[in-house]
């Protein structure tokens, strides 16, 4: 198991009070759910990530051969 240290972070106390009244009322840690945000960050810095470089490897094999126009790849995506 990896060593637990300590962080300190500066905010605005309403932006604090805020995400302290949330967690409350979703029944978890704040601590966990900075530590799920820090990992996804980290996540996304990954370029290409993992799933992306699996979608683009499924092309170049000729395994995905959707084609979907602009408008309705933001329909999909609810955007």
């Amino acid at each position: 198991m990896a060593k637990e240290v300590q962080m300190t972070i500066k905010m605005e106390s309403e932006l604090r009070d805020q995400f302290m009244a949330v967690a409350a009322a979703m029944h978890r840690p704040a601590a966990q759910i900075v530590r799920d945000l820090m990992r996804a960050y980290i996540a996304r810095q990954e370029v290409p990530n993992k799933d992306t470089l699996a979608a683009i490897e499924a092309v170049e094999r000729g395994e995905v051969t959707t084609h979907a126009s602009t408008e309705a790849l933001y329909k999909a995506l609810g955007l």
